[in-house]
């Protein structure tokens, strides 16, 4: 019997080699295709040493990027705490691409090498290609030529104007990246054609550009119409929540390969928006496909009782939650949260109690757990998805609870407790958490002095009373009075009402 157990092992210790990679991979699709339904783009899987790992990270998950000073940075500080014993290292990093890329670790032993390839190749791939905001937002075939054209660009750029010159571009770019995203629907990008099409932007970039700053006069004269303000604004197109993207095509003073940099800058920083999005999902699928396909590698004998401890040892570590009261605890653990809800909503739809068929009769007792799971992750984001679907049994196992923290109060409060109309507020307090517009500041571009100093003017709309942190604020605006080339004033303004608050004035560096 351990003979007929040992030949289908996919692999016998911690040594692994290419093939034995094949062979996990296969397996993997095996039953992520055949049992749990998923649908990914083709794999391609790339092993790297510790090192390139760290520079990955520096980079902000792109091992394609171009070149900056704060990547080294970064490396220079993981590295140092990873030498340490401080920190470790990610198994894998993934690109939303097709096809799409997994780098994996050459340390891994042949047990972690299955269990990212499950994680990272079947996992986090079929919810790029499935999750609509990826779909909509995001261009996965593009990706991987778009950042080989940006990086050849950026060293083009150093190489003829310094890199001096192209640091402090890129530098005020990324204090910016934050805000460079389009949030509401718009078409995606097509990234295939970016390099095709960088001269014809640029000119027709430059005609727009003439158009707006030829009416310009040269000292303030009468008020503009009504008719004339409309014009300008529409040219303009304010007010404008993507603050890269009016640099790019209205500053007065950037040059042309500038603008290209801003460009690069925003797409990428686009290209990151659904993954901001959708962390508790997107981390809570990969962890819970790689846990449905591990164990059932085990259970058909392809890996052994010491292979399988090994996997779920790790798994453990990642999903850990530290109570609110230790001094890990920095918040929800997207893995841990993801990976409970995906497992409870398994249950609900297959052993429903009857509290789980008020909850959620659209599906509880339906048979499908992946089925139901399959949907979820194609249709909804954190915020909805927690909405939508967490129970009042995982409420009541994660120990949760709201507290209200009232600055004109004496004592926090408890807010949510454990009963139907707690759970109800609890889950919305919750959800709340991971709504891009409570927890991105929102800052538009309202209008251009044209006749005058032609100061550029911004709004924040304050929510809840919670201003800019002044100096960090501050330290922004530089970088953008820096691209502007003019003043800057940022208006902090109540919401609703709109009755001002605070401004700030910010000077280009002379």
């Amino acid at each position: 019997m351990s003979e007929v157990l040992d030949d289908r092992l996919l692999y016998q210790g911690a040594e692994w080699d290419f093939d034995t990679l094949r062979v996990i991979h296969d397996a993997c699709a095996e039953i992520a295709g055949q049992e749990l339904g998923l649908d990914w783009y083709s794999n391609r899987i790339e092993v790297i040493s510790a090192e390139q790992m760290l520079d990955a990270y520096a980079s902000t998950g792109l091992p394609l990027s171009y070149r900056h000073w704060s990547f080294g940075k970064h490396f220079a500080q993981h590295e140092a705490m990873y030498r340490r014993g401080l920190r470790g290292l990610a198994y894998e990093i993934v690109i939303n691409s097709d096809p799409c890329v997994s780098y994996v670790m050459e340390e891994n032993t042949a047990t972690m090498q299955a269990l990212v390839i499950a994680h990272a190749a079947f996992g986090h791939n079929h919810f790029f290609k499935n999750n609509r905001l990826f779909r909509e937002w995001t261009d996965a075939k593009g990706i991987l030529d778009y950042l080989e054209f940006a990086k050849g660009y950026v060293q083009a750029c150093e190489e003829q104007h310094g890199e001096m010159a192209v640091e402090r571009v890129l530098d005020s770019a990324h204090a910016l990246m934050s805000h460079g995203v389009h949030r509401h629907r718009r078409r995606a990008p097509d990234l295939q054609s970016e390099q095709k099409r960088e001269r014809e932007r640029r000119e027709h970039d430059e005609r727009m550009y003439n158009v707006l700053w030829s009416t310009l006069p040269e000292k303030a004269t009468t008020p503009s119409t009504s008719t004339e303000e409309e014009r300008r604004r529409a040219l303009l197109q304010l007010p404008q929540e993507n603050i890269l993207y009016f640099l790019e095509k209205t500053a007065p003073r950037l040059a042309p390969w500038q603008r290209e940099i801003i460009r690069i800058v925003r797409n990428i920083s686009q290209y990151f928006l659904p993954q901001r999005q959708t962390k508790v999902m997107n981390e809570g699928c990969a962890t819970y496909v790689h846990h449905r396909i591990l164990n059932r590698l085990h259970a058909q004998g392809r890996i052994t009782d010491g292979h399988l401890l090994e996997a779920l040892h790790s798994h453990t570590s990642v999903i850990m939650q530290p109570g609110f009261d230790d001094q890990r605890y920095s918040g929800m653990n997207p893995y841990a949260l993801g990976f409970a809800m995906m497992t409870d909503i398994a249950r609900i739809a297959e052993q429903p109690t009857e509290e789980d068929r008020e909850w959620f009769p659209d599906f509880a007792g339906s048979g499908d757990a992946m089925e139901v799971l399959r949907y979820a992750w194609s249709e909804f984001r954190d915020e909805s998805f927690i909405l939508q679907f967490l129970s009042p049994k995982l409420m009541r196992e994660l120990k949760l609870f709201h507290l209200v923290d009232d600055a004109g109060q004496p004592a926090l409060r408890v807010d949510s407790m454990h009963d139907e109309r707690g759970y109800r507020r609890l889950r919305r307090a919750l959800a709340r958490q991971y709504d891009p517009a409570l927890t991105d500041a929102d800052i538009q571009v309202v209008d251009v002095d044209l006749n005058g100093d032609r100061r550029l003017i911004l709004e924040h709309y304050v929510q809840g009373g919670r201003l800019l942190e002044d100096q960090e604020a501050r330290q922004v605006l530089r970088h953008l009075a820096s691209l502007w080339s003019y003043d800057v004033v940022l208006r902090e303004v109540e919401t609703p009402g709109g009755a001002a608050l605070r401004e700030h004035v910010v000077s280009p560096p002379r």
